[in-house]
């Protein structure tokens, strides 16, 4: 697998995780990188994005001000900081290269890392 997400968990609302997306290949330094869930019956949706740079991110309207998105080119990594975790969280979080991942024909997802938050 070229991406692969690690750092999901079971945890109380109001907590924090910090997600990692490593790339087995050093060509993903230079894209836009993105990180999207899917909820059990939903959707995948887009959560988070950030130029290879890491000078612009963009985030959906339900994680903005929680969530932090960051990358590390030299490490290959994309991390995901979510902070006051909330119930409505709870998903199956993915990373993909944009504008890829925002196509409904990108198969190229990862295995996920499990996020479930308590109330």
């Amino acid at each position: 697998a070229q991406l692969a997400e690690s750092g999901g968990g079971l945890v109380q609302a109001g907590d924090s995780l910090r997600l990692s997306c490593v790339a087995s290949d050093p060509k993903f330094s230079t894209y836009e990188m993105g990180w999207f869930r899917q909820a059990p019956g939903k959707s995948r949706e887009f959560v988070a994005s950030i130029s290879w740079s890491g000078e612009n991110t963009y985030y959906a309207g339900s994680v903005k001000g929680r969530f932090t998105i960051s990358r590390d080119n030299v490490k290959n990594i994309v991390y995901l900081q979510m902070n006051s975790l909330k119930p409505e969280d709870t998903a199956v979080y993915y990373c993909a290269p944009q504008p890829e991942g925002s196509l409904p024909e990108y198969d190229s997802w990862g295995q996920g890392t499990q996020v479930t938050v308590s109330s």
